[in-house]
């Protein structure tokens, strides 16, 4: 990621607040120590090379989602286009549900989206828990100004007592407790003396405030847990609503950009940062919260809980299941880095929440892929083609192009034979109406090879077809003089019986059958789709090599990739990423 600024191509109403904030001046005087610090550390430093600062601040408790991916591309977007740089950040203040490999998976798809944290020589990867000394200092000040005291009320009492949207809170009968009380009691706290749930460090604001989110909240908690990086060093925790605050000015960060969800939690953002910096504990400029409407999307869930339900209770196989929404998923089932920062752009920005269709992102993928995916043949249902006037030991190459978009791509080279495989849905014996493939006495081209006129077929004991037979005209090869003097309606796509590659395709689908599977009170797991996934046994055109890096578009079917995982140069695994078109759409 550059620090240049580059000029935006597209407006939307948090690049109008940051061009106006860069014109007016509002973050003049703004310093940089080299890394996150309070006040005290900014004295003496230089002027912030960043014009601004941004951040990604994910919680370790599970993979990132598509949801995600918008978070990402917006923050590291702005950033890059504003001369800034873009900070990831671990909100790691809750340690009975994050772990070290949620931090690596994190890590990795931030970096396989294509964005880095590191600018003008300096990593900017941070972690909330590297801050917890500097926070707790921060906490003592609080309690010394009055704005914070230690209440030993259950947390069921505080819940009860902190009214409603109509009825005003009651006050502790801990608020008026003595500063040094309070510290004695937090100090205890810090140093592992009281049970969980025993008492709690609170600010006091206004338990009438009609924001119920400033009536007294919680700072800090006890939780005897061990955490991921600080082990058993600590058994109080920060609450996100604080943390959150501090952590963005520790870091600089001018545009702190949250989703819609976290907008009633500004007043408490902002007093946060106010009372800090009264106290001479934080500098000026202090950061802005602004909130964006979250990327909701049609057959999918992305709540953190529901997907790691899905995960625990088998319901897919793993976080990189290619049904799940995780970038994890959808990386492993073939969407690429610049299909889903596609399908982010044109999702845009706004403060109004809606549902962005499945197939949007299907079409960015195909959109993204077209014009340089690699073009093969695949069979998934196979039935053998025996044409019967052809020589049993000759194998005639035909060509195609490797991509029709780029002729600089070349031509691909692949074998005609007697025994060829077909898809088994281009033959009946009975056709319906406007079905121009192969059937008894029709005439149909094999597509790069010849015409061929359908002769019969040879059938099992059960009735089921094991063999279509045909004949073919030696004069019609695609590419040779004179060969498109046989007009036919039909063209079939094939592979040589005795070249093709032996593979299996996972043909995904969406995991939920319904649009809205979590709308209200509705059981997700109820919408399941079923078919989500089925796995067939076919064949591959000769020299389709099937590396996870390489997507290829199979002629009539959609665009494959290997699986990361299962997939061997022995025996290919392909997954379907997407059909050649919106197939939902067709069947509604």
């Amino acid at each position: 990621m550059t620090s240049e600024s580059a000029t935006p191509v597209a407006t939307n109403f948090l690049r109008n607040i940051i061009e106006s904030d860069l014109a007016a001046g509002r973050l003049q005087g703004k310093r940089w120590a080299g890394q996150p610090g309070p006040a005290s550390a900014l004295a003496g430093a230089h002027a912030d090379p960043a014009r601004i600062r941004t951040r990604f601040p994910p919680e370790p408790n599970g993979y990132l989602h598509i949801g995600h991916a918008k978070s990402i591309c917006l923050n590291f977007g702005l950033a890059r286009d504003y001369g800034g740089i873009c900070h990831l950040r671990f909100d790691d203040t809750n340690p009975e549900k994050e772990e070290q490999e949620y931090v690596d998976a994190i890590i990795d798809a931030v970096k396989w989206l294509g964005f880095s944290w590191t600018a003008h020589g300096t990593e900017h990867l941070y972690f909330a828990s590297n801050y917890f000394p500097v926070m707790y200092g921060f906490a003592e000040a609080l309690i010394t100004a009055g704005h914070a005291y230690v209440d030993e009320q259950s947390p069921e009492t505080m819940r009860a007592m902190r009214g409603t949207l109509t009825d005003a809170g009651q006050n502790s009968p801990w608020r008026n407790r003595p500063a040094q009380e309070s510290l004695q009691l937090l100090r205890e706290m810090r140093d592992g003396m009281h049970p969980d749930g025993s008492m709690a460090l609170r600010a006091r604001i206004d338990m009438s405030a009609p924001n119920i989110n400033l009536r007294d909240p919680v700072l800090y908690r006890i939780r005897h847990a061990a955490h991921h990086r600080t082990g058993n060093d600590w058994c109080i925790y920060p609450m996100y609503a604080w943390a959150h605050p501090v952590e963005d000015a520790l870091e600089g960060i001018t545009h702190s950009i949250c989703t819609l969800e976290f907008e009633d939690q500004r007043p408490f953002y902002d007093w946060t940062l106010n009372r800090l910096e009264e106290l001479g504990q934080l500098a000026r400029p202090l950061p802005h919260q602004y909130e964006f409407a979250r990327l909701n999307m049609s057959y999918v869930v992305t709540s953190k809980r529901k997907l790691l339900q899905l995960v625990k209770e088998g319901h897919v196989n793993g976080w990189d299941d290619p049904r799940m929404p995780t970038l994890a998923g959808l990386r492993r089932r073939g969407y690429t880095p610049a299909a889903l920062r596609l399908f982010c752009e044109r999702t845009g920005i706004s403060k109004s929440n809606s549902r962005i269709d499945y197939s949007l992102l299907e079409q960015a993928l195909r959109e993204e892929q077209d014009p340089v995916a690699l073009r093969s043949v695949a069979i998934l249902n196979p039935v053998k083609l025996v044409i019967t006037n052809f020589p049993e030991d000759q194998a005639e190459p035909c060509h195609a192009p490797r991509n029709p978009h780029d002729p600089s791509a070349g031509s691909r080279e692949f074998p005609f034979t007697r025994e060829l495989w077909i898809e088994r849905d281009d033959f009946v014996e009975v056709p319906p109406k406007k079905y121009f493939r192969l059937f008894p006495g029709n005439t149909v081209r094999l597509k790069y090879g010849y015409v061929v006129t359908c002769t019969g077929c040879v059938k099992d004991e059960s009735g089921r077809i094991t063999e279509v037979h045909a004949e073919y005209n030696p004069d019609t090869k695609s590419g040779t003089p004179g060969s498109n003097l046989v007009k036919v309606k039909g063209t079939i796509t094939w592979v040589s019986a005795d070249h093709a590659i032996a593979a299996e395709f996972r043909l995904y689908d969406r995991l939920f059958s319904t649009p809205f599977p979590d709308a209200g009170d509705s059981d997700f797991l109820s919408c399941l789709n079923p078919h989500s996934v089925q796995t067939v046994q076919g064949w591959l055109e000769p020299g389709s090599i099937a590396t996870p890096d390489v997507m290829w578009q199979f002629e009539r079917l959609g665009y494959f990739v290997a699986d990361a995982i299962d997939s061997t140069a022995e025996k290919p695994v392909l997954n379907r990423t997407t059909t050649l078109k919106d197939t939902w759409a067709d069947e509604g």
